[in-house]
């Protein structure tokens, strides 16, 4: 690529995970590593991120579950050729990256139908909003009227029967969400508000159903992040610092390599 943007380096789960983004544009929050957490993929699963942006996500994922069939689905070149760089520099080979307007142009060699798991944080902000004077901020976080559906229904084109969906959503997206789920034939709606502090309310939450079932939906007691006087609480410092699972669904079970799981079902 002729002119690559400006890079700051960094990394993720304190520092078990080097990472580079573009020092301007959509910078990487909690969500990525959030999602990875969340979803419930076993050793030589297939599993796509949608709008992987620089990879935060799959890396969180791969450094968690080892042989996994990854994929990354991106718009930006820049976004995807940086997420490959992001791989390679963690020991992460054979990751299959698509560069593609999700989902009306994913190429044919894309295996529709065979996926067990997708996870996305889809763009929110509405299109008649103010926009980024970063091009690609923008494209990261701008939404068409119908941008959550069409991802929505895009992913149970690429879903198993069972396969699973996680999604990372502001809480005002949630009603369009859970309707668009149901219409695409997802069920067992699992949503986790994520709590920044005990008693403050939840502008993000963690979304996750299954392709193709009909059980009941369920509300989590969800996850707190910062304790009062700040930090990570340690139930999330178990997730974004040690890299630990984030349970929503009763059916995952411990990876051999866990030692500790964070089961909000658990959780009184």
């Amino acid at each position: 690529m002729s002119h690559f943007p400006p890079l700051s380096s960094g990394t993720l789960m304190a520092g078990k995970i080097v990472y580079s983004q573009f020092q301007t544009g959509n910078r990487t929050g909690l969500e990525p590593v959030l999602m990875a957490a969340a979803v419930p993929a076993r050793p030589g699963q297939r599993v796509a991120e949608i709008g992987c942006g620089a990879g935060a996500g799959l890396l969180c994922l791969a450094h968690r579950i080892p042989e996994l069939n990854l994929w990354g689905i991106e718009l930006d070149s820049a976004s995807l050729v940086l997420a490959e760089q992001n791989m390679h520099a963690n020991g992460h080979s054979g990751v299959t990256f698509v560069n593609a307007s999700f989902p009306t142009d994913l190429p044919p060699e894309v295996p529709f139908g065979q996926f067990d798991h997708c996870f996305a944080n889809p763009p929110w902000h509405e299109a008649e909003s103010s926009s980024s004077p970063t091009a690609r901020r923008d494209l990261a976080r701008r939404a068409l009227p119908d941008t959550l559906k069409s991802w929505i229904k895009g992913a149970s084109r690429l879903l198993r029967h069972k396969g699973s969906l996680t999604l990372a959503l502001p809480a005002d997206q949630l009603a369009a969400a859970c309707t668009a789920l149901t219409v695409a034939r997802f069920g067992d709606i699992a949503l986790c508000p994520l709590w920044p502090k005990r008693g403050r309310a939840a502008r993000l939450m963690l979304v996750q159903a299954r392709y193709g079932v009909k059980n009941p939906s369920r509300i989590l007691p969800g996850l707190t992040l910062h304790e009062d006087a700040g930090g990570f609480t340690p139930e999330s410092r178990l997730i974004l610092k040690d890299g630990n699972p984030l349970v929503l669904h009763r059916q995952q079970k411990t990876q051999p390599n866990v030692q500790k799981l964070v089961h909000l079902e658990n959780q009184p």
